[in-house]
């Protein structure tokens, strides 16, 4: 029996990403994001755009797919904290 160890890096990646909507769906839900640290957002975002741009000049697809999902699940967590604290604030 073969085992193929890219459903290991799609089934990591899967995980890690999926992991990311509950707090979407919390922050859009509440319209707050308060008590997220928008540093941890922005870096953690840059880590996932380089984890990205790697993943598709190796072409390790697993690798690039998930983290363009990432990258736009903490992406909109970021844009609606910035959002929902500047309508808050009016």
């Amino acid at each position: 029996m073969h085992f193929d160890v890219n459903y290991l890096g799609y089934l990591a990646a899967f995980c890690t990403t999926a992991a990311f909507i509950p707090q979407v769906r919390q922050v859009w839900r509440t319209r707050s994001a308060s008590d997220i640290s928008t540093g941890m957002y922005l870096a953690f975002c840059f880590g996932v755009s380089l984890w990205l741009g790697y993943g598709i000049l190796i072409g390790a697809w697993p690798l690039a797919i998930n983290n363009g999902v990432t990258l736009l699940l903490a992406s909109s967590v970021l844009l609606m904290k910035w959002r929902f604290a500047r309508n808050n604030a009016a």
